[in-house]
């Protein structure tokens, strides 16, 4: 069915534009990178993240690049960022037979994510 994710600016209420994520694949504590991907206009990846023979069961980590995409919409970050890269790991049990939806809901000092579908 296939794996995708969306990012929502909670704080400006509107995707998140040109977010930078990286897809990995992780197994027996290595993360093998998939794929980099900027987001469009809608907050989401132009295409699936992961989509036929790609498909498998196993256990995932997308990272956002949640401060980088605040300071570059003119927000003023501590240093450190209180968050900076938000990664989430997350495990797909039956990916051919179910959609995986991974959604990311943020602002500069908090996120959220959920199932979608």
């Amino acid at each position: 069915m296939g794996l995708s994710t969306h990012v929502l600016d909670t704080m400006n209420g509107c995707p998140a534009v040109g977010m930078k994520v990286w897809f990995y694949r992780v197994s027996g504590g290595q993360a093998q990178l998939l794929r980099e991907m900027v987001l469009n206009h809608d907050g989401r990846s132009d295409d699936p993240l992961l989509e036929g023979d790609e498909l498998r069961p196993g256990t995932y980590r997308l990272c956002f690049g949640v401060a980088d995409y605040f300071r570059s919409r003119g927000i003023e970050l501590p240093e450190p960022p209180f968050l900076d890269v938000v990664p989430l790991d997350f495990g797909m049990a039956d990916p051919v037979a179910q959609h995986y939806h991974v959604p990311l809901l943020t602002s500069p000092w908090s996120y959220s994510t959920y199932r979608g579908s």
